[in-house]
């Protein structure tokens, strides 16, 4: 990964290869930003940078042997740690065992998220985490010498899904690194890292990406003749992987605004059949997917509220989200966002909690049908 290969983000680059030109490279950093912004790219193309063996002006050579071997994420001093899931091949599962996925999926678009990964790797009924066992291997690796380079570079992707005893190991580590090591934190919540393991890492803040760069990128995709960039751009608010998925509405996006108009019709119209039903349904899909469905419906529901201001520029709906908020948005107003909003937050919390599915979306669904009409 080049530094030319991340999308906007100048002032940031500049300051990473300023860093590493002046010999100023903090053993811990934490790169912190929303989703789509680009964390992990730029965390990829710094390590390339710290371990290129002829370092350009602004950028990795691309031809040196550590930097052939980093376009395949395949140097020996480069480690990577990210959340897995426990599988009937791997009942005590690390990183490594899911680590030819990960790269492929790296390689093939840097800009993911944590429900990209786990479907990915087929995940449906369980929540990923970076497991207690995962320190072990962290603290054998970064105890061997380099094989290659300078610096050894371990990459944590969402450190906050770490393992609270993982992170008391990791945070000794941090403390007292190995000679020559580079701990580079990526995460979307930082506040949820353990404030030990923050306060001990240099703090790189990532914003969402600048509309330019953005719209520069947008006019690259494909399918995107005939579209409205400047609408995409804006819809986008900085995210590069929601601007993908805006060009066409991906399945997972589909599905969910699918379950969520069902929600609210069932529960406006009082159709008790269909809202059992439809409990049902989702109580099956998998942990991580009722939570990514809680958010988006969470995300939906402010939207409806904003939608009724009638202000465009406040708006940041999809076509097909507009068509059904136009008429549905009414419904939302200052007498139930809130409460509609802490029902669904609820519900989030208790899913992240293990709760019984079928019993959380039961009370959250009758609780709706009361505020829907309010």
């Amino acid at each position: 990964m080049f530094f030319r290969d991340v999308i906007g983000q100048d002032a940031t680059k500049k300051r990473l290869i300023q860093s590493v030109r002046e010999e100023r490279i903090s053993h811990a950093q934490l790169f912190a930003g929303p989703e789509g912004s680009g964390k992990l790219a730029l965390a990829l193309a710094y390590a390339q940078y710290v371990s290129c063996l002829d370092k350009q002006a602004g950028d990795s050579c691309g031809q040196c042997s550590s930097c052939k071997k980093y376009a395949k994420l395949i140097h020996p001093d480069l480690h990577f740690v990210f959340p897995v899931v426990k599988t009937p091949k791997f009942k005590e599962p690390v990183s490594d065992n899911f680590l030819a996925e990960w790269r492929k999926l790296v390689l093939e678009k840097a800009y993911f998220n944590l429900e990209d990964w786990f479907n990915f790797i087929g995940v449906e009924n369980a929540q990923g985490l970076i497991y207690a066992h995962e320190s072990e291997e962290i603290i054998r690796k970064l105890n061997l010498k380099s094989f290659e380079g300078e610096y050894k570079v371990m990459i944590i992707w969402m450190p906050e899904k770490m393992h609270v005893a993982c992170s008391n190991k990791l945070l000794k580590m941090i403390e007292e690194p190995p000679v020559k090591t580079l701990f580079l934190l990526v995460t979307e919540s930082e506040e949820e890292i353990i404030s030990t393991i923050r306060s001990r890492c240099q703090l790189i803040k990532i914003p969402g990406i600048q509309a330019e760069p953005m719209k520069a990128a947008i006019e690259q995709l494909p399918g995107v003749a005939g579209k409205d960039v400047d609408n995409l751009v804006h819809l986008s608010r900085g995210n590069y992987r929601q601007a993908i998925n805006l060009l066409d509405l991906n399945e997972s996006t589909r599905y969910n605004l699918d379950r969520f108009k069902e929600l609210m019709r069932f529960s406006y119209g009082r159709k008790f059949m269909e809202l059992f039903e439809w409990i049902n349904n989702v109580s099956g899909i998998g942990r991580e997917r009722q939570k990514i469905f809680l958010q988006y419906a969470m995300g939906l529901i402010r939207e409806n509220f904003i939608f009724n201001l009638k202000n465009p520029e406040l708006v940041f709906m999809h076509e097909e989200e507009q068509a059904f908020s136009s008429r549905f948005s009414p419904f939302i107003n200052e007498r139930n966002i809130i409460p509609i909003s802490e029902e669904l937050e609820k519900a989030y919390q208790h899913i992240a909690m293990n709760g019984n599915p079928r019993i959380i979306f039961t009370d959250m669904s009758l609780k709706i049908v009361k505020l829907i009409r309010k």
